[in-house]
């Protein structure tokens, strides 16, 4: 998780929203990714899905059923389709999303016995540092934003 937080920081850095993603098959890490969506003005290029995608090429297969993905924030709708579909047995994340979640929060797509895989789920870990990136970074938007507004009012 540590590094999915060096990955979140790589994304801040680059004024994305500071969310990192990494894939570790037998111990090792095979993919990392943060978000790119502004970057890349791509709606899909959520780090979840980046490292998904860069993990596939690195073992050759859409199947990384021996692979744990460990993200920063609770994967959304998108993600968690990705995660079934690459056949991910376990995902580790840090903080809940509340708003766009949907391995927990909103529903729990990656335990829905409909579909024909299933990923175990371990949540909260490193949630404070995991939060606190999102947090800073939200404030320092809002605070960037609002001195912009100031800065064109007067003059």
């Amino acid at each position: 998780m540590r590094e999915a937080l060096k990955e979140a920081e790589q994304a801040r850095l680059k004024d994305e929203v500071p969310i990192g993603a990494v894939v570790v098959k037998d111990g090792e890490i095979i993919a990392r990714a943060h978000n790119l969506r502004e970057t890349t003005q791509q709606p899909t290029a959520h780090a979840e899905l980046l490292a998904i995608e860069a993990a596939c090429r690195a073992v050759g297969s859409f199947r990384l059923e021996d692979c744990t993905l460990y993200v920063t924030l609770e994967p959304c709708v998108m993600c968690s389709g990705a995660i079934v579909m690459s056949r991910v047995p376990l995902v580790v994340y840090g903080a809940p999303d509340p708003k766009g979640g949907t391995v927990d929060s909103l529903m729990h797509l990656l335990d829905t016995t409909e579909f024909n895989h299933r990923a175990e789920v371990v949540s909260g870990v490193l949630e404070e540092e995991s939060s606190q990136i999102l947090k800073d970074f939200f404030r320092e938007l809002r605070q960037k934003k609002k001195h912009e507004k100031k800065e064109r009012t007067s003059n």
